[in-house]
């Protein structure tokens, strides 16, 4: 059955389930989604891993952290330290230059924008070697008075693309459901600019 967390404020669908994996036929399309519970379609994105979280602010607030690029390693797990932000961050190929791990074993990597809709969506190529790049997909969606948020995530390139997507789904699903809590906690308690 697919994991759903109704009721909580976010939503975590595991889209492809064991007894869906076991028994596909052979011309059966294994990049299609197998079930979801139908609550997480909008900013769906077929075959990455996707969370969803309602975040109770608006899409301005959410999308001014997202275009902070200083803030990166508060609600972005994995990420331990900024080094660098490109001025011209978020717009198509700008770069974040971070750092991974746990001090003193850190990765210097960076994180890059392949497509930009400012305020809407954004996606990502986040490197995180020596498992790889992934890309990731953050849309944002007004709902009420707060901001439905979806990241979806995928590996691109590495070690980490070799892993069965029913094996590695429910971590990225763990990580980006604290990503989302984390970017909730920043976006819905930051101070607004004084005029």
């Amino acid at each position: 059955m697919p994991h759903c967390l109704h009721g909580t404020g976010e939503h975590i669908c595991s889209f492809l389930t064991v007894e869906s994996v076991f028994h596909r036929s052979v011309g059966d399309d294994l990049n299609r989604p197998a079930r979801t519970c139908g609550r997480a379609r909008r900013g769906y994105v077929p075959g990455m891993t996707t969370n969803t979280r309602l975040i109770e602010t608006t899409p301005e607030r959410v999308w001014e952290v997202l275009s902070d690029g200083w803030l990166y390693p508060l609600w972005v797990v994995g990420a331990s330290r900024m080094r660098d932000v490109d001025p011209s961050w978020p717009i198509v190929g700008s770069k974040l230059h971070h750092s991974v791990g746990v001090w003193p074993a850190l990765i210097d990597d960076s994180t890059s924008v392949l497509e930009v809709n400012p305020g809407h969506r954004i996606k990502l190529l986040a490197r995180a070697w020596p498992a790889g790049t992934a890309e990731v997909v953050i849309t944002l969606a007004p709902q009420g008075a707060g901001t439905l948020v979806t990241i979806s995530e995928e590996p691109a390139s590495g070690p980490a693309t070799l892993i069965p997507r029913p094996v590695r789904g429910p971590s990225l699903k763990w990580r980006n459901s604290e990503t989302l809590r984390r970017l909730a906690y920043i976006a819905e308690r930051r101070d607004l600019p004084t005029s």
